[in-house]
C-alpha cells in the first residue's frame, strides 16, 4: 500500500502500535530503503525540507501530535498525506486523531486502516464469529476485505473497551475517595503542627479526648491503669466518685489536673535547658548556630533541633515549642504511613467479598473507618504518653551536639558517660574492651566453593562435579 501511494507521488505516513517495537520499525525501514523509498523520519522530527514526494514515514499512532504538517504544492497535487494504519487502537479517540493527521486545515489527504483478526482488539470481541462468516463466504487468508459489517463490529468492540476502561477508572476513584477524605484530615493536622500556630490547642484537644475516652470506657480499675499508662498520673477520684458522680464533671476535673501536670513538665524542661543553653551561647555561641536538645520519655531519646540564639533569647521557651512540634510531626507521619499500608492490604483483601455476594467497595469503606479510628486512638495515646513523660536526661554540659546528621558512635559514647551506677560503668567498660579485642582479630577468609560446572581448582581441566566434587552432595 505504501508503494502504491508513493507511485502516486504522495507523502505517506505508516502508523500503528505494531511499529512501537524498535526492531520491527527498523526492519520495515530497511525494506523501504531497499525499494528506494525516500526518508524514514522519527516521531517529532518531521522537517519541512524532508517532506518530499514519495517519502514514507514509519511512526507510532501518536506521531505528529502538536506538529504543523505543511505540505508543498507538488504533494497537494499528488493527493496529499496518506495515512496507513496497521491496526485499530482500543480507543476511538486515538484513531480519530490519527485520521486528523491527513486533511489538516483543508489540505488533501486520505486514511485507511488494515485490521487482522489476530489483533488484540479483534481477539477480545467476535474474532471467531467473524472468521467463521468469512470462511462461509469463501474469502481466502490474506485477502483484502472491505465491509461495513466489519467496520461496525470494530467500532462496537472499541466502545466496549472504552466502557470497561471507564468503569475501571471510576472504581479506582471510588476507592481513592475513601483515602482522600482521610488524607484531607491528616494533612490538616500536619499543617497545623508544621506551622505551629495552634499546637497548644491541638495538644489540649488530644488530652481531653484521652481523658473522656478513659473515663467513659473503663471502670475504676481500668481508669487507674489507663491513667498511669497514658497520662502518667494517678487516678484523681475514688471508686465511689465514679459510681455516684457525674462523669462529665469527673472528665473536667481530670482534664484540669492533666493539663496542670503537662504544664509543669514543660516548665521543668525549660528550667533545665535554660542555664545550659545560656552557658553554651555565651561560651561557644560563635561555633554553633543550631543545637540538638535531647528529650526522653523513658523509652526513647528524641533529639530536638533548636536555634541557639532563639532559645537563648526566649529562655528555652522555643525548645518546649520545638519539642511539641517534633513529637506531633513524628507521630502523625508514623501512624499515617502505617495506615496507608493497612489500607493497601485491605483493598486487596476485600476483593474476596464478591464470592459472598457482597460489594467489596462497601466492605472497604466500613473497614477503613475502623482502621481510621484505631489510628487516631493509637496516635493520641502515643502523643499524650510522650508529652506527659518528656524530660531532659542528665548529661554532661560539655557534650554539645550540633544540629546535624546523627552519628551512631557519638550517641553510643555519650550514653556510656551518662551511666551513674558503678556496676553499670564497669560492665560498659568491659563490653567496650571485649568489642575492641574482637575488632583487632584478623578476619578469616574462606575460599568460595566452586560450582558444579566450574573447572576443578586442581588444574585437571575437568569440571568440578566430575573431579574432586564428585562425592560432594
Amino acid at each position: 500500500e505504501a508503494g502504491q501511494s508513493t507511485r502516486g507521488k504522495a507523502w505517506v505516513a505508516v502508523n500503528g502500535k505494531a511499529f512501537c517495537d524498535k526492531q520491527s520499525a527498523n526492519r520495515y525501514q530497511n525494506e523501504l530503503r531497499e525499494n528506494d523509498k525516500k526518508g524514514q523520519l522519527p516521531d517529532g522530527d518531521i522537517r519541512e525540507e524532508e517532506r518530499l514526494l514519495g517519502a514514507v514515514t514509519i511512526a507510532t499512532n501518536m506521531a505528529g501530535r502538536g506538529t504543523d504538517i505543511k505540505l508543498t504544492n507538488e504533494v497537494k497535487d499528488a493527493g496529499g498525506l496518506a495515512i496507513i494504519g496497521t491496526e485499530r487502537h482500543e480507543s476511538r479517540r486515538v484513531d480519530r486523531q490519527l485520521r486528523g493527521r491527513a486533511g489538516r486545515q483543508g489540505d488533501p489527504g486520505s486514511s485507511v486502516f488494515y485490521v487482522s483478526l489476530e489483533d488484540k482488539l479483534m481477539r477480545l470481541f467476535a474474532s471467531e464469529r467473524i472468521a467463521t462468516v468469512m470462511d462461509r463466504l469463501g474469502f481466502k487468508e490474506g485477502e483484502r476485505i472491505e465491509s461495513p459489517m466489519i467496520s461496525k463490529s470494530i467500532e462496537r468492540a472499541q466502545k466496549k473497551v472504552e466502557e470497561n476502561n471507564f468503569g475501571i477508572r471510576k472504581r479506582l476513584l471510588e476507592y481513592d475517595d475513601v483515602m482522600n477524605k482521610q488524607r484531607t484530615v491528616i494533612y490538616e493536622k500536619r499543617r497545623h503542627a508544621l506551622i505551629g500556630e495552634r499546637i497548644g490547642m491541638d495538644i489540649s484537644n488530644v488530652i481531653w479526648d484521652r481523658v473522656v475516652a478513659i473515663i467513659n470506657n473503663n471502670d475504676y480499675e481500668g481508669c487507674k491503669e489507663e491513667f498511669l499508662k497514658v497520662l502518667a498520673m494517678e487516678c484523681p477520684f475514688s471508686e465511689q466518685d465514679i459510681l455516684n458522680g457525674n462523669r462529665e464533671e469527673l472528665c473536667e476535673r481530670t482534664f484540669q489536673m492533666a493539663m496542670s501536670n503537662f504544664t509543669r513538665k514543660m516548665e521543668r524542661i525549660q528550667t533545665v535547658a535554660a542555664p545550659v543553653i545560656k552557658q553554651i551561647y555565651e561560651n561557644q555561641g560563635a561555633m554553633y548556630e543550631r543545637i540538638m536538645v535531647p528529650v526522653t520519655d523513658g523509652k526513647r531519646v528524641y533529639n530536638i533541633p533548636c536555634d541557639l540564639k532563639e532559645a537563648y533569647d526566649t529562655e528555652a521557651k522555643s525548645v518546649v515549642k520545638q519539642f511539641e512540634k517534633v513529637i506531633l510531626l513524628h507521630l502523625i507521619d508514623d501512624n499515617w504511613k502505617e495506615n496507608l499500608r493497612q489500607l493497601d492490604e485491605l483493598k486487596h483483601s476485600v476483593q474476596n467479598a464478591s464470592y459472598e455476594q457482597k460489594d467489596p467497595l462497601l466492605i472497604f469503606k466500613l473497614e477503613s473507618v475502623k482502621l481510621w479510628d484505631n489510628m487516631i486512638h493509637d496516635m493520641n495515646n502515643r502523643t499524650t504518653s510522650i508529652l506527659m513523660r518528656g524530660q531532659i536526661p542528665e548529661m554532661q554540659q560539655d557534650n554539645v551536639q550540633e544540629a546535624a546528621p546523627e552519628q551512631r558512635s557519638q550517641r553510643y559514647n555519650e550514653q556510656k558517660d551518662d551511666l551513674t551506677d558503678p556496676g553499670q560503668k564497669a560492665a560498659a567498660q568491659q563490653d567496650t574492651r571485649e568489642g575492641a579485642r574482637q575488632v583487632n582479630h584478623t578476619p578469616v577468609v574462606k575460599d568460595k566453593m566452586p560450582r558444579p560446572n566450574d573447572p576443578c581448582p586442581c588444574g585437571s581441566g575437568k569440571k568440578f562435579k566430575h573431579c574432586h566434587g564428585r562425592n560432594l552432595r
